[in-house]
């Protein structure tokens, strides 16, 4: 059982959802990751975290290369397309300055392009609060619920 933060800050459990990317332990090169917006990707594989020289790991906030695995059809985004992704939710718990420990329940990323900004016009799922110290209001602005 996990714990989540719903709306009414209340802790409320739920069931861990079981899927093939929950286990990894950060974003590193070759993870596999859920696209959260509508700009046609549906899944990312990370191949670079930028920023880092000898810590290979992304955390909610980093931006990352990815390359798109699967696509909806008739999109502007191809399967095979190397593209620029900040990653929005992880699997591994992120432990805030407070104590408390937030997790969730797949890896996501949401598309940007050179100058941060998100490339969809949607954005699907929670994200995390720390993205707007890190700078991407307009992801956060976008998103229906910000834990």
């Amino acid at each position: 059982m996990s714990r989540t933060l719903s709306s009414a800050r209340f802790f409320k459990k739920i069931e861990v959802v079981t899927n093939p990317f929950s286990n990894l332990a950060m974003i590193q090169p070759q993870s596999y990751l859920y696209v959260a917006d509508n700009s046609g990707a549906k899944k990312l594989m990370c191949i670079r975290v930028l920023g880092t020289n000898q810590r290979q790991s992304g955390k909610i906030g980093d931006t990352i290369i990815a390359v798109v695995k699967e696509a909806l059809p008739n999109m502007a985004i191809k399967r095979s397309d190397v593209v620029r992704a900040v990653i929005v939710r992880t699997c591994k718990g992120l432990r805030r300055e407070n104590g408390m420990t937030l997790r969730f329940d797949d890896n996501a990323a949401v598309l940007i392009n050179k100058e941060g900004n998100p490339r969809g016009t949607r954005v699907f799922g929670p994200v995390a609060r720390e993205l707007r110290d890190r700078n991407f209001t307009k992801i956060v602005s976008l998103a229906p619920e910000v834990v």
